[in-house]
């Protein structure tokens, strides 16, 4: 026995299909949780990369199974167990995409995040290709508050369209500006050579936003990103994990030296949620065929479970 299967074994977990062990719920209609997860493989594929993270939301759920007896043990990246007032969160399963549908994969993710919404929660969308957050952006037009995005990334994604495709991942920023429900964007972790064009960071900032590159954070930290993030607003953090460092997250189309630490990340996750609320959270671009011995997928499990732990801390002081 090795990896997960044997720290499994020790840990007294008899295996898992849902994250963490948590509640499976089958009708998001019906959520009485805080959090719902949503795993989805794929959204608006390119035809030269097609769903090319399939399986993540698998890979992420399998590399917290060994934990699943474990959820009232003291996890030391919270200062407690992940949920301190009893298990606030439930796995709704992965949804049925098709590669060859992008209209009905939208459709799915924004119907399942409205559900979510429309039950007060907060959805946590795991996948899957980068542009699985615009429609999951969209399903927050309905809603009373406009949203603030803090976007957790490598690149900016503020491309029009590639190869005619106007809904795909490397235009999710872009088309988040376009909704009228989104007020502010934050871009945090931009570094090396990626598909942005010049005209399409001198339209980023014409709209409004603000970046806080990855070499800044080096240098000074996630002060001045927190700080951005407006007093009292509905954030919805979207987390592209090609922003961490290659050397923690291997499983990335994009590997890019120079990225942030896991640390970095959680901070600015907890930074946002004693500043503002966190209405929503994707993390996205798991690509387990780039994966080293399970490395990368450890890594977002671990970061997902803490993610939910701040979550369920919000609001409670």
């Amino acid at each position: 026995m090795t990896g997960t299967t044997s720290l499994g074994a020790m840990f007294g977990s008899d295996g898992a299909d849902t994250f963490l062990g948590l509640p499976r719920c089958r009708d998001l209609s019906r959520l009485q949780a805080q959090m719902a997860l949503i795993g989805a493989d794929g959204c608006t594929p390119y035809p030269s990369v097609g769903f090319y993270c399939a399986g993540g939301p698998a890979a992420i759920r399998a590399a917290a199974a060994a934990y699943a007896a474990n959820l009232s043990h003291m996890n030391f990246d919270l200062g407690g167990p992940i949920f301190p007032g009893g298990v606030a969160a439930v796995d709704a399963g992965d949804l049925p995409q098709v590669e060859t549908d992008p209209e009905g994969n939208r459709a799915r993710i924004f119907g399942a995040v409205s559900q979510v919404l429309d039950r007060g929660g907060v959805p946590l969308l795991i996948g899957g290709d980068d542009s699985l957050p615009i429609p999951m952006l969209e399903a927050y037009g309905a809603r009373p508050r406009g949203i603030t995005i803090l976007q957790i990334d490598a690149h900016i994604d503020w491309r029009d369209e590639v190869g005619g495709e106007r809904l795909g991942l490397s235009s999710t920023m872009r088309r988040a500006s376009e909704m009228a429900h989104v007020e502010a964007i934050i871009q945090v972790g931009q570094r090396g050579i990626g598909s942005a064009r010049m005209q399409d960071v001198a339209d980023a900032e014409s709209w409004g936003v603000a970046f806080v590159p990855a070499g800044e954070i080096a240098r000074t930290g996630i002060g001045r990103a927190i700080d951005l993030i407006p007093a009292g607003a509905d954030v919805v953090i979207c987390l592209d994990l090609d922003a961490l460092d290659p050397s923690i997250m291997p499983a990335v189309i994009g590997r890019t030296a120079g990225g942030l630490s896991y640390w970095h990340v959680l901070e600015l996750v907890a930074g946002v949620s004693e500043r503002a609320r966190i209405a929503g959270f994707d993390m996205v671009e798991f690509m387990p065929s780039r994966d080293v011995d399970g490395q990368g997928a450890t890594v977002a499990a671990q970061m997902l479970a803490a993610v939910m732990g701040i979550i369920a801390r919000q609001g409670n002081g």
